[in-house]
């Protein structure tokens, strides 16, 4: 689960609810606003009409009445009362509006004769003061009627209702249109505001994630997030009791080693004093001797290669130094009938590295090829270039790892096959180590050429990469 992901979701989420419920509530407010601006409207049309009519009541007779008020009142296209024409709101020559066809204007006598009938609604019968809807020509008509005291006539000002339906949807839209567009760059702006947020969090990570066992130090609680300050302390604390197990493991398998070394060479001496000339008889014991100070040796390289101490590094050509591990390897070659052969067509390979180290390393490697690889067999060794680095490739033709093994192989103290080879399982642990510490990768293949065997892959950094 992504955190950042979650955050921006829930923001985005909640400012969309929050943003769709004021719309709403925009529109809804909005369109009754507008209906009580345009029954006002209504309401100030009629009371001019009332004042106009009153004035002509006074001047005028009643013959000469409905013309005057027909030509008075009568907009220029207040009789064109179907949908408008498509095009701009102000009609050419500046004639007038198109909402003028959705306005009406009608005048009846006191007995209810029709003097200015615009839209011939057949409700005169009916009039009564006040707001009402009507339906004339196939549209529905908001209308108001009031009756002037002084003169007794009935008036009544129309709008049809598709003009405030327009207007309701203009604004609504206009309302809505704006936050829908901003959405994306809302998402993208909390999306951003959150991945600033979080950058304190991967500030922590960072020193955690380039940690290494041999230098463990706590984190940098000063940078931390009130909210996580608790857990970078937690973590702390859990920094300095690993620290603490490790040291008691480095030093415990030092201190072990290093005891272990001088019994050893005594039981070693005088089991070749007590054999005398029969050597033979003694000859298992001696090999197992051996053997156990062959796993104190790499138990002591093992516990200085984990601390990571007193090892300087500078620069060196790999390819001597691996010319030299094989003539290292040579007598043991020879005595399992192995030939080790080296291609090695670059000529200087410069390599910052600490050459004690690495040719430990090459050497284990060596060795291993030499120790599980059939008599009379080819040993291959290559030394080729690699982006930024050096690859070393020993392939043997010995039985091979499985697939699913080979990672399982390089961890400490595992041998595979107890039948084969004599070690305690810690050389391609120790090489893995090393290599490591070079910022170099050693992993394990099968052979290119699809033959049994394995191939041993060793990639370090040229010097200028340190």
């Amino acid at each position: 689960m992504s955190l950042t992901r979650t955050l921006t979701l829930l923001v985005t989420s909640t400012v969309l609810l929050i943003a769709l419920t004021a719309a709403a509530w925009s529109y809804i407010e909005s369109n009754h606003e507008l209906e009580e601006l345009f029954d006002a409207e209504l309401a100030q049309s009629s009371r001019i009409v009332q004042g106009l009519v009153r004035h002509l009541a006074d001047t005028q007779s009643m013959e000469q009445l409905p013309q005057t008020l027909r030509e008075t009142l009568t907009l220029p296209l207040a009789q064109d009362v179907g949908p408008e024409a498509d095009g701009d709101e102000i009609l050419p020559d500046g004639a007038g509006h198109k909402y003028e066809k959705k306005l009406a204007f009608e005048v009846w006598t006191p007995d209810r004769t029709p003097l200015l009938d615009t839209l011939k609604a057949d409700d005169a019968k009916g009039l009564a003061p006040g707001y009402s809807w009507a339906e004339s020509q196939g549209y529905r008509w908001r209308v108001f009627t009031l009756r002037d005291p002084a003169t007794g006539f009935w008036i009544r000002t129309a709008q049809r209702e598709e003009i405030r339906k327009e207007l309701s949807q203009e604004l609504a839209l206009g309302n809505v249109l704006p936050l829908l567009l901003a959405l994306p760059l809302l998402l993208l702006a909390a999306g951003a505001a959150i991945q600033i947020g979080f950058r304190p969090l991967r500030r922590l990570e960072h020193p955690i994630r380039n940690m290494a066992p041999e230098r463990i130090h706590p984190l940098d609680d000063r940078q931390a997030p009130k909210e996580v300050a608790g857990l970078v302390q937690a973590v702390n604390s859990l920094l300095k009791r690993l620290d603490q197990a490790l040291e008691r493991e480095r030093r415990f398998s030092a201190d072990a080693a290093h005891e272990l070394r001088t019994p050893l060479a005594a039981l070693r001496l005088n089991l070749e004093k007590a054999c005398g000339d029969d050597r033979q008889q003694f000859r298992p014991l001696i090999q197992s001797v051996d053997r156990m100070t062959h796993l104190v040796e790499q138990m002591l390289l093992l516990s200085r290669v984990d601390s990571g101490a007193g090892f300087s590094k500078q620069d060196h050509d790999l390819s001597a130094m691996l010319e030299q591990s094989i003539a290292d390897v040579t007598p043991l070659a020879l005595k399992n009938n192995i030939e080790p052969v080296l291609y090695d067509d670059i000529g200087q390979a410069p390599v910052c590295c600490n050459d004690a180290l690495i040719s430990t390393l090459m050497r284990t490697l060596l060795a291993n090829a030499i120790q599980y690889s059939p008599e009379h067999t080819l040993v291959e060794i290559r030394l080729t270039p690699s982006g930024n680095g050096y690859h070393i490739t020993v392939c043997d033709q010995g039985p091979g790892i499985a697939a699913e093994a080979r990672e399982r192989a390089l961890s400490r103290f595992v041998r595979l096959d107890q039948r084969l080879g004599g070690g305690a399982g810690l050389g391609l642990a120790i090489a893995r180590r090393i290599a490591e510490l070079h910022r170099g990768q050693l992993t394990l293949n099968a052979r290119p050429d699809g033959q049994a065997g394995l191939c041993v892959s060793l990639w370090l950094p040229c010097s200028d990469v340190h």
